[in-house]
C-alpha cells in the first residue's frame, strides 16, 4: 500500500449535504497532504437510501484499501442505522454539537430534518434573494447614482479582479447588496473616481491583485490582446492603487486569497454585521 493512498470522503445528509461538505472541508483543511476524492450523497431520507449509501462506502473501502471517511448531517435514527455495518470513521456532526448544547441548554432538539432551511425561509431568506438580485443588476458599473443609494458595499477595482464573484458570494452567504464598479484606464488619466461614487465614499471597497495573475486571467477571456498585456496589466494595477490610496478607499489584494477571506475582510471594513445563512 502506498504511504498517501486516495481516500474516499462522503458527505451524507438527509438534506442538501451543504452543511455536511462545509463542516467537512473545513476540518479537512488541515491536511492539505491528503491525497481525497469527495462525493456528497444528499438526501438519505430512508432506509433504502441508506442502504444504498452504504454499499457505496463498502465499494470506495475496497476500491481504495484503506477505510473510507463519513461526514453526516443525518438527523433521522432510522436511515443513520443503515449506514452503520459500513467499515468507515464516521463522524456525525450534529451529534458533535447537538448533544452538548442540549445538555447545556436543557432542553432536547426538535430533531426535524431541514430544519436549518425553515428557519431560512423567512424575512432573511427573502433578504438573501433581493441581495443576489441586486447583485446581478448592478454588475460592472451598470448602477445609476440613485440605485448605488441602495447598495450596502460597492466594490472598485480594474477589470476581472475579483469583483463579481465576491459580490455574489456577499449576497448569497450574507444578503449583503453589493454593486461593482471597473476603474477603467478614463479614470486613471483623471485620476479620479467616477463622479458617482464620490457620493458614496463609505461604502467604497477596492480589489487589486498581481498583474502576472490578472494577465493569465484575461488571456482566458481575450486571447493576445492589449487588455491581456502584461505590461498593461501592470499599468491598469498601479494606476488603480495609486488612485484607491489617493481617494483613502480601503483595499485588498486578491491573488492569494479565498472569496471567503476576501468577504469577511470587507465585511470587517465596512463595518456590516450580517448573520451567514
Amino acid at each position: 500500500m502506498s504511504e498517501n493512498p486516495t481516500r474516499t470522503v462522503f458527505f451524507i445528509s438527509d438534506g442538501t449535504g451543504i452543511t455536511a461538505e462545509t463542516l467537512g472541508h473545513s476540518l479537512l483543511a488541515q491536511f492539505p497532504d491528503s491525497n481525497l476524492r469527495q462525493v456528497r450523497i444528499p438526501f438519505v431520507d430512508d432506509l433504502d437510501k441508506a442502504l444504498d449509501a452504504a454499499r457505496q462506502i463498502r465499494e470506495a473501502r475496497e476500491t481504495d484499501g484503506v477505510r473510507p471517511i463519513v461526514f453526516s448531517t443525518l438527523v433521522n435514527p432510522q436511515p443513520e442505522s443503515g449506514l452503520l455495518d459500513a467499515d468507515a470513521l464516521f463522524v456525525d456532526l450534529f451529534d458533535q454539537f447537538i448533544v452538548p448544547l442540549e445538555a447545556e441548554l436543557g432542553q432536547r432538539s426538535t430533531h426535524t430534518v431541514g430544519r436549518f432551511h425553515g428557519i431560512a425561509d423567512s424575512q432573511d431568506y427573502k433578504a438573501r434573494i433581493e441581495a443576489i438580485n441586486f447583485a446581478m443588476a448592478h454588475d460592472d458599473g451598470i448602477s445609476s447614482d440613485g440605485e448605488l443609494a441602495d447598495a450596502d458595499v460597492i466594490l472598485v477595482g480594474v477589470s476581472r479582479s475579483g469583483k463579481t464573484p465576491t459580490s455574489l458570494y456577499l449576497a448569497m452567504q450574507f444578503g449583503v447588496k453589493a454593486a461593482n464598479y471597473p476603474l477603467i484606464p478614463e479614470d486613471f488619466e483623471r485620476n479620479k473616481l467616477p463622479g458617482e461614487l464620490h457620493r458614496h465614499r463609505g461604502k467604497l471597497f477596492g480589489l487589486t491583485i498581481a498583474a502576472e495573475r490578472l494577465s493569465q486571467i484575461r488571456q482566458e477571456r481575450r486571447p493576445n490582446s492589449r487588455y491581456a498585456a502584461i505590461e498593461n496589466c501592470r499599468f491598469e494595477i498601479e494606476a488603480a492603487q495609486k488612485l484607491m490610496r489617493r481617494e483613502n478607499i480601503p483595499w485588498l489584494d486578491s491573488t492569494t486569497k479565498s472569496i471567503e477571506e476576501i468577504s469577511a475582510t470587507i465585511l470587517q471594513a465596512v463595518r456590516l454585521n450580517k448573520p451567514a445563512y
